[in-house]
């Protein structure tokens, strides 16, 4: 390669200068063939000027009167295709073409002024400066022009959004299992069509998304209806009912061919009691031992009481969960669960210390749960003893209320909606101004339910949580981990990152989110749109730099790996625009994972869909004579059980010693 050297440079500058001053002679030799008469009035013509003129004319030049003129402009213009001026970034090339078409205006509209009607002096003079000052434009013009930045960097894609796009899959995989999405993405320039096939639902989804960016209507929505026309058993955490549940409903309406049995559909919901079923989360079928109490009562104290959650394993934590899993299990091996509810348990923990350490002495299995606590009572160690049972107390009374205790207390169905016998759709509604105790009594629901779901040789289920963080599930990870080889598919629904993280702790949030292989998130921003961001990795960008010096510019372009979505690009993306990653299958391989894109609906389609819906049908006519009737008789259940164990308890010696009288 030729280097460029200052004796090429100066070798250059000294061609072009002469190049133009060529332009001017012919110039000056056109005004003196055309305008001699007046040359020679002045003074200015000798017999050289007229040898060396008559030589020009015999080469053709004055054989048409603009054909010397051209032959200047063509000159000046060839000076300037290598002049190199020194550059300037606010130059325009507006301003160069106005100097410009100015210039070539008066250097050939100068020709009119030869007929004028006024002297000969004066036309000749008046085309000299008009044709002059034509010229001189000229030469500024394209001097301007060649100080003007001409590779400017890419200044239309200021957001760099064109380098930002990337291939994604275009293809339509489907499986018995999926859930499959259309959608429409860029690439550079051009807007292509693309689908989002989640083939391996059973490694779990996790939808995230500020309010309004279309978490429900742009997905969740067609988790529903798809998985229910592939016959999947359903439970649906439906926070605000009944939006979810609306749906899931029609759907089920629309696709009871497609099961081989076709399923039940139940609702939960303690608003509206006429269209809620009723189901006992503690049907001591369900109920093996004592660990299924242990784990009930935590997630109902956990619920109840978010901010135990990140000190579990504290003594005043872990002392009120005792305590609840050993009322638990009295009522459960009472009479074989004659009375086992929650609802008999809240009554059961509110009575007299006497009468409740006096029941629970008589259960052998859960003697050395209760001990600390009737030690405490019998040593006068109150303080103490408050201190270990108040919290639960006090928490568990929040949901002394006719409406759950008319819910909880009955067994319209069970919460093993995956069998293949009966299988089921269940939704649970929340309402967002009860959220402290709903939330608490759902949890529980879902907790033993997850617990008769996550089981060999059932149903392929699928499990949807919209606003997942409004409840407390303890072991939700586990479930994500494990029930993958049993067909059960989970969707969680969650706004932010962060959210998860305040009402779970950090530990288990890090958790459900780096177990989750599928994740579909509209706009968020933060430590989500960061951590998002890694998780899509980097693709090849174009990179340019621009240098200006004295005289010239220079563009370097690199190519390197850069976010294929950027945190700041996730803050801002619309509703319906979402981006993710899947997880594809051993026997679907997908190489294009990532995905930026707008998914597209039939809105149209959909909102006919709406206006015909169906609602949800009344279950039974229910008034408040009803629910007051089933709160008073729970209440009597239990005083009538602590009266008949009392009387049994001291008519009989061996267990007279049990009964405790202060």
């Amino acid at each position: 390669m030729a280097m460029q050297t200052g004796e090429n440079e100066q070798a250059l500058r000294k061609i072009l200068d002469m190049t133009r001053l060529m332009s001017l002679l012919v110039l000056f030799a056109h005004f003196y063939y055309y305008c001699y008469a007046v040359f020679m009035q002045w003074g200015l013509a000798s017999e050289f000027g007229d040898t060396v003129l008559e030589r020009i004319r015999s080469t053709g030049l004055f054989a048409n009167f603009h054909l010397s003129k051209l032959f200047a402009l063509a000159l000046l213009i060839i000076s300037l295709l290598g002049a190199k001026g020194r550059k300037n970034e606010k130059l325009r090339y507006k301003t160069a073409f106005g100097y410009l078409f100015l210039g070539l205006l008066l250097f050939f509209i100068s020709y009119f002024a030869l007929f004028l009607n006024i002297a000969a002096l004066y036309k000749v003079v008046f085309y000299i400066m008009v044709t002059t000052l034509g010229f001189i434009l000229l030469l500024t013009g394209g001097t301007l022009l060649s100080r003007i930045i001409k590779n400017r960097l890419s200044g239309t894609d200021i957001f760099n959004k064109e380098n930002e796009t990337f291939p994604q899959e275009e293809r339509l995989l489907e499986n018995e299992y999926s859930i499959n999405l259309p959608a429409e993405y860029y690439l550079r320039d051009k807007v292509r069509r693309s689908w989002i096939n989640i083939i391996n639902p059973f490694r779990a989804l996790m939808v995230l998304g500020t309010p309004g960016s279309g978490k429900s209507y742009f997905v969740i929505r067609h988790v529903i209806t798809q998985h229910i026309k592939k016959g999947f058993a359903m439970f649906i955490y439906d926070f605000k009912y009944d939006d979810l549940s609306t749906i899931a409903y029609n759907s089920f309406l629309e696709s009871k061919e497609y099961y081989n049995i076709p399923p039940k559909f139940y609702s939960i919901n303690f608003d509206d009691l006429s269209r809620s079923h009723r189901c006992n989360p503690l049907v001591p079928s369900a109920m093996t031992d004592i660990s299924d109490s242990a784990e009930s009562a935590r997630t109902i104290l956990l619920g109840l009481n978010r901010e135990w959650i990140r000190r579990q394993g504290d003594f005043f934590v872990e002392s009120p969960i005792n305590f609840l899993t050993a009322i638990i299990w009295y009522l459960r091996k009472y009479k074989d669960g004659q009375y086992c509810t929650l609802a008999h348990v809240i009554e059961l923990m509110q009575t007299d210390y006497d009468d409740l350490f006096t029941l629970l002495r008589t259960e052998k299995e859960i003697e050395v749960l209760i001990n600390p606590f009737v030690n405490a009572y019998l040593n006068d160690v109150m303080e103490q003893l408050e201190g270990q049972m108040a919290s639960a107390k006090v928490a568990m009374a929040r949901l002394s209320s006719p409406q759950l205790y008319y819910v909880l207390s009955g067994n319209d169905f069970t919460l093993d909606i995956n069998n293949p016998l009966e299988p089921k759709i269940v939704c649970m509604g929340n309402n967002p101004q009860k959220i402290q105790s709903y939330g608490a009594v759902l949890s529980l629901y879902v907790s033993r339910l997850l617990k008769l779901v996550n089981q060999k040789d059932k149903q392929k289920s699928s499990l949807i949580f919209d606003e997942f963080p409004t409840i407390y599930l303890n072991n939700m990870d586990s479930l994500i981990a494990t029930a993958r080889s049993n067909k059960v598919a989970t969707c969680l629904g969650i706004q932010d990152f962060s959210q998860l993280r305040k009402d779970y702790g950090r530990e288990q949030a890090d958790v459900i989110m780096n177990i989750t292989g599928n994740i579909i998130s509209g706009q968020v921003t933060g430590d989500t749109a960061k951590q998002l961001s890694e998780r899509f990795g980097k693709i090849m960008q174009d990179r340019e730099s621009l240098s200006i010096n004295s005289s010239d510019v220079s563009i370097n372009r690199s190519r390197q790996l850069e976010s294929a979505v950027p945190p700041s690009r996730i803050s801002a993306l619309s509703s319906g625009e979402f981006v993710g990653v899947v997880a594809d299958d051993p026997n679907c391989k997908i190489a294009l994972k990532a995905f930026h894109c707008q998914i597209l609906n039939e809105h149209k389609v959909l909102d006919e869909q709406i206006q015909n819906y169906k609602d949800i049908p009344i279950v039974r006519q229910i008034t408040n004579e009803i629910v007051q009737e089933n709160y008073l008789e729970i209440k009597q259940d239990i005083q009538q059980l602590i009266r008949t164990e009392i009387a049994r308890l001291t008519q009989d010696p061996d267990l007279a010693y049990l009964v405790i009288r202060k």
